[in-house]
């Protein structure tokens, strides 16, 4: 009982784990073929392929992919190379030094990316303008700031995969070629690169997925050639729509058949090394292609170039307008709906004007009517004005200024 408890709770967790690592993965992928504006699953109005479209129209995101591949090719190169540089030093220097070079390898892994960028922009700006050249130049370039910029710290992760691959190499092969007549870039050349071509081509996978997503550094160093990462940034800012997800999609089922394709084939060389008896199909029943016989990563492959043909298929003949107009045309009538039951809402909450208010004897002023000006108790005439010959009323002075009082005409 308790075993299977355990049992259970394993399997829970890895659901749960799973769930929360791959979950916005599935949603947003989802998001691509539902035909809102806005990326949503819920709820489910129309399939669609468009946002496909408009991703392939957007000459933004195209001119940041172009940016990315790029800056990844470049990146890729630099910090391979200086990252088995660093291993071969790492492994060959004298070792009361390693731990202290070891650390000064590792330390811009350890500093932040905003950091890097800044120096990375600020060291090369001086050193162009120590060298007389132009804003605008070669050394003020986007593209050569952000590949040394990401090259800083993406060294580090290479020469960590390297290492760990050159620690496992038999020095004396190299002796024995060296022995035999070869030169250091022989033995270099011919035994130890070959025995290095896994480690290699992990660091320069590694390396190219680490520039192709950097953002921290890059944003202060891509000047005129922003990336796909700092174009996918600024569209956030001002809203995002399904094609961002349609990126996501491709992103992801391109990763699928990567990881798929490469499983196939350390599958496929583990059978071939084992023997031809290895893996066999049954004598009976329904036989696989050697190729996919006892290989599941391969069946998995291609069942997944069969599933994204299908897709591309019925992308390029499926239509979504009529459903599209037809959903429009339901939001139209809800909308119409819920504004007339506003208006018969607010027409109930509002009194007749027609009938007169009793504090006021009409209209429905809140103030009872005081300002109207019938309420004054009747009309007031306007006040006589007096002749120019006519005393006024008195006043206080006895009507010494009135004119009369001189005695007599002038």
């Amino acid at each position: 009982m308790k075993l299977t408890f355990l049992r259970l709770s394993f399997w829970l967790y890895l659901a749960l784990f799973f769930a929360y690592l791959l979950g916005p993965l599935v949603i947003m992928s989802i998001t691509a073929f539902n035909s809102p504006s806005f990326p949503r699953m819920t709820p489910w109005e129309c399939l669609t392929f468009d946002w496909f479209g408009a991703l392939f129209r957007d000459e933004r995101i195209l001119n940041g992919i172009k940016n990315s591949l790029i800056v990844g090719l470049g990146t890729v190169i630099l910090s391979v190379t200086m990252g088995l540089a660093a291993a071969l030093m790492l492994t060959q220097i004298w070792p009361k030094l390693r731990a202290t070079f070891y650390t000064l390898i590792i330390a811009p892994i350890l500093i932040p990316g905003v950091v890097l960028g800044i120096s990375t922009l600020v060291f090369w700006d001086r050193v162009a303008r120590m060298l007389g050249q132009q804003p605008g130049g070669f050394l003020s370039n986007g593209i050569f700031l952000t590949i040394i910029g990401q090259s800083t710290f993406i060294a580090s992760y290479c020469m960590l995969v390297l290492v760990a691959r050159l620690q496992r190499y038999d020095v004396s092969l190299t002796e024995a070629a060296l022995d035999l007549g070869a030169t250091h870039a022989q033995a270099f050349r011919k035994i130890m690169l070959p025995f290095m071509r896994p480690a290699l081509a992990s660091a320069a996978v590694l390396a190219f997925l680490a520039s192709f997503e950097n953002y921290n550094t890059t944003t202060f160093t891509f000047g005129e050639y922003p990336t796909l990462t700092i174009e996918l940034a600024q569209k956030v800012r001002y809203g995002i729509t399904p094609a961002i997800s349609a990126l996501a999609f491709i992103i992801v089922a391109l990763t699928i058949f990567a990881a798929l394709a490469n499983e196939a084939n350390i599958r496929r060389k583990a059978l071939a090394a084992a023997g031809p008896t290895v893996g066999s199909a049954p004598k009976t029943g329904l036989r696989l292609p050697r190729i996919l016989s006892g290989n599941p990563a391969a069946i998995l492959l291609v069942l997944c170039a069969i599933a994204a043909i299908t897709v591309v298929g019925t992308a390029m003949t499926y239509s979504p307008d009529q459903c599209v107009a037809d959903i429009r045309a339901a939001k139209r009538l809800k909308a119409q709906e819920a504004v007339e039951a506003l208006r018969a809402a607010r027409e109930a909450r509002e009194p007749d004007e027609s009938t007169p208010s009793p504090r006021t004897g009409g209209g429905n002023s809140s103030f009872g009517g005081v300002f109207n000006p019938t309420n004054l108790g009747g009309e007031s005439e306007p006040e006589p004005v007096p002749e120019p010959d006519q005393p006024k009323a008195k006043t206080g002075f006895g009507g010494v200024f009135n004119p009369t009082n001189l005695g007599g005409d002038n």
